[in-house]
């Protein structure tokens, strides 16, 4: 209990700190990439960004249910300049396991994890309170290349697309894709050191980590071997275009399942960010062989925000092991945001959305033929901070 108590301070503590800090930005600046550039004055600069949302969660069909929760997740930067290249320290944090439960929230056809010695299924876990604690050292080599060292006690591995929470394609959709153990559960691994080669519009990566999940104990730093590899390759034809293509071996990471995963994902986004607002949409394919059988995903998904509205879909077909290892099911999602304020830099909006499935024959009797899943909620986003949102972020760099 005092453990938790001292999460949530500093979770406060930070956050509010860092808005103190912050500037306000007008509007049509709040959403802009970041920008480090490596030839900085040597002084620190601080962004963050962050959100959290308290939603009315309806789960339709016989394995749904409804209830009141409040996902939410806060990450801060600081970044200098030295004499060889430029130094980034991240932190992220989030209390998902005080807000959201021990168990998670109700999602149908989501599985993914354990809590209490069982599967989590038609649940989407908490996030970790420590969701990164990293740092990165990005180096120059010549005009036109760089090298950067990443990695940390928390932090993610070169694999799979950007995650879904700063994806602009996904910036208000408050709930994970079913596909989230198929493309980007990694996010969350307890050690990770990562390399990357970056030269024109190619970015070359390759990560050594520890590839079990998180546990039910969600207020703690695992320390485990970094038994896992991974590798990706990113490749920008234009500014607002990103193609990536990543594989990597996931040495035991379910607790109940034993045996390792091989995961490969494909993906590709566009971003465009402008005075009137950001518009993103990120299409990705994934996969996982493990001793099991093989699990398939993809997803399409868009989000478009302009002025005070931000309208945002998703679809999805996905092979859940647990739940439907022969038959995809199918998800789509439509909802949208009103922003109602923005006062020294915070965002509060109000949105809603409804997902409608596709239930194969063999699980109708257990989810219906049509359950129908539906979101009220209010959100609010902290200041963004001198450098904008940290949409399309990774480790030891953004898209």
């Amino acid at each position: 209990m005092r453990l938790r108590r001292s999460a949530i301070a500093i979770w406060l503590g930070v956050s509010f700190g860092c808005a103190a800090r912050a500037q306000a930005q007008p509007p049509e600046h709040q959403h802009e990439h970041m920008n480090m550039d490596m030839n900085g004055s040597g002084a620190w600069s601080f962004t963050q960004d962050g959100i959290v949302f308290a939603e009315l969660n309806h789960q339709g069909g016989p394995r749904g249910g409804d209830e009141f929760i409040a996902p939410n997740w806060w990450m801060g930067m600081a970044s200098r300049a030295l004499p060889r290249g430029r130094l980034t320290l991240t932190a992220m944090f989030s209390l998902d396991p005080a807000t959201v439960g021990a168990e998670g929230y109700r999602e149908i056809f989501q599985a993914g994890e354990a809590f209490g010695g069982r599967p989590i299924v038609d649940r989407q876990h908490p996030h970790d309170f420590f969701m990164q604690l990293a740092a990165s050292w990005r180096m120059p080599v010549g005009d036109a290349a760089s090298v950067t060292l990443s990695g940390g006690p928390v932090a993610e591995p070169a694999l799979g697309p950007i995650a879904f929470m700063h994806r602009a394609s996904a910036m208000d959709n408050p709930t994970a894709p079913l596909g989230h153990h198929t493309f980007d559960s990694t996010h969350v691994a307890f050690g990770v050191v990562t390399a990357a080669v970056e030269r024109g519009r190619w970015t070359v990566e390759g990560s050594i980590f520890n590839g079990r999940e998180p546990d039910e104990h969600r207020w703690n730093v695992e320390i485990a071997p970094l038994d896992s590899v991974a590798g990706r390759v990113w490749f920008r034809p234009a500014k607002e275009w990103a193609v990536q293509v990543s594989t990597g071996r996931l040495h035991d990471p379910e607790q109940l399942e034993p045996g390792d995963i091989e995961r490969t994902t494909a993906s590709i986004s566009w971003t465009h960010a402008a005075a009137a607002g950001v518009a993103g949409v990120t299409v990705g394919y994934g996969q996982n062989d493990t001793d099991h059988g093989v699990r398939r995903a993809l997803f399409a998904e868009a989000a478009r925000q302009r002025g005070s509205n931000t309208i945002y879909g998703r679809f999805e077909s996905v092979e859940v092991e647990l739940i439907s290892p022969d038959r995809p099911v199918a998800a789509f999602t439509i909802g949208g945001v009103r922003d109602l304020f923005r006062r020294a830099g915070f965002e509060g909006g109000i949105g809603a959305d409804l997902t409608l499935y596709g239930v194969p024959d063999a699980l109708a009797d257990a989810y219906s033929r049509r359950p129908v899943s539906l979101h009220l909620f209010v959100r609010l986003r902290p200041p963004a901070g001198a450098m904008g949102r940290m949409l399309n972020m990774r480790l030891g760099g953004e898209n």
